[in-house]
């Protein structure tokens, strides 16, 4: 269940209130005249099961709303009405996995925007992996995994293309670029310091590696691991289940290339820069590949619905 708040300029509240009243997926209606101070008009409140938040948005924004008002959605933790209940179960029986596509564009600008949070987590993360294969530790390797932030933006790729944002695009690719730029470039330049020193050695960085050597070693496999992280993590992304996140932010050799090849470049081991960079592409290439068909799907799976619902 969603709380919908519509602030609503003047001249459009009586058609705004009409729509949701006739809604009959509203299980709950409140208008507060006056309400709205920017812009002046009426604050407009309403619940709706997740599975028709889409569809009473639509007819919102095509009413012009979101041009000179608001529309805000919050999930709604906890509630008791016997109408909602009917409602969400005789008209929205998976409510809690439908997908509401104002919050997926939402969360994708905002997965893709350069901050110095995002360069700060990627470069700390790159770093703890370049440890993590000197030391050949598979539980260090874990841990930058699930530091990285770079999945957001990757499925940001994939809300841009299904959705034909060119900006959105723009700014993913940005920020996915000059992330690993950055975190490489920083995680070489402390390498580079720490062979002068006899910290690190060519012996660590080209012997036998067990447990990590995967990462430098990409085959078919990661192609298959790509793919189906990417479906599990934009489906994590749409229906809210962030817990599920974790498990593909371990699942992907992403932030290990990454650091295998800032480890790699003061040495000049250009078989495994090489090895790392193929490995990160693939990664990168078929998670944003995945999520897009995944993405693709999901919308498509929502206009059948809605005509089935139509014909109804």
């Amino acid at each position: 269940m969603l709380s919908l708040r519509v602030f609503c300029p003047a001249d459009l509240s009586a058609e705004a209130e009409q729509i949701l009243a006739e809604e009959p997926s509203v299980s709950s209606l409140a208008v507060i005249p006056g309400g709205s101070r920017e812009p002046v008009g009426d604050l407009i409140i309403a619940s709706v099961p997740r599975t028709t938040a889409d569809r009473v948005i639509e007819r919102l924004t095509a009413l012009g709303v979101p041009a000179r008002g608001a529309i805000e959605t919050t999930p709604v933790s906890g509630w008791t009405s016997q109408r909602a209940l009917d409602i969400q179960h005789s008209d929205a029986p998976d409510d809690q996995d439908a997908v509401v596509w104002m919050d997926v564009v939402r969360d994708a600008y905002d997965s893709s925007s350069l901050t110095w949070g995002f360069l700060a987590f990627m470069s700390m993360a790159t770093f703890i992996a370049a440890i993590a294969i000197v030391l050949d530790s598979q539980v260090l390797i874990i841990g930058a995994m699930v530091l990285g932030p770079e999945f957001g933006a990757i499925a940001a790729l994939g809300v841009a293309l299904v959705t034909h944002r060119p900006h959105l695009l723009w700014s993913a690719l940005r920020t996915l670029l000059l992330g690993f730029a950055i975190a490489i470039a920083l995680s070489t330049a402390v390498f580079a310091l720490l062979a002068q020193v006899g910290w690190v050695t060519m012996a660590q960085v080209s012997g036998p590696r067990p447990l990590t050597e995967f990462i430098y070693r990409p085959d078919n496999w990661s192609v298959v691991i790509a793919i189906v992280a990417g479906i599990a993590g934009v489906l994590a992304l749409v229906t809210g289940r962030s817990a599920t996140l974790t498990g593909v932010f371990i699942s992907v050799t992403t932030i290990p290339a990454a650091g295998n090849i800032a480890l790699a470049l003061p040495f000049r081991d250009w078989p495994e820069v090489l090895g790392s960079a193929l490995q990160l592409g693939i990664n990168i290439t078929g998670m944003a590949v995945a999520g897009s068909l995944t993405l693709l799907v999901l919308r498509r799976v929502r206009a059948a619905r809605r005509r089935a619902r139509q014909r109804r």
